[in-house]
């Protein structure tokens, strides 16, 4: 199974980005929000990005062991 991520830089005062993790076995996406790194009071992408790296480490086992499943299908769809 691969995780991949996708993510934009946090704008304004927000301090989070809103993080789609996508999974190819099952195939499905997962959005959750991942708190941004700053340093110096600075948005820093890089240690943004090893902080989600961790967080779809994360989301990949939670996958794996079932506690974060496809979502189901809505009635009449």
């Amino acid at each position: 199974m691969a995780i991949t991520t996708a993510y934009e830089a946090p704008t304004e005062d927000k301090t989070t980005v809103e993080v789609t993790f996508t999974s190819d076995s099952p195939s499905f996406t997962h959005v959750r929000p991942v708190n941004a790194v700053f340093t110096g009071g600075s948005y820093d992408g890089t240690k943004t990005a090893e902080r989600v790296a961790e967080v779809a480490l994360g989301v990949g086992n939670k996958i794996a062991v079932g506690a974060i499943t496809p979502p189901a299908e809505e009635e009449g769809e």
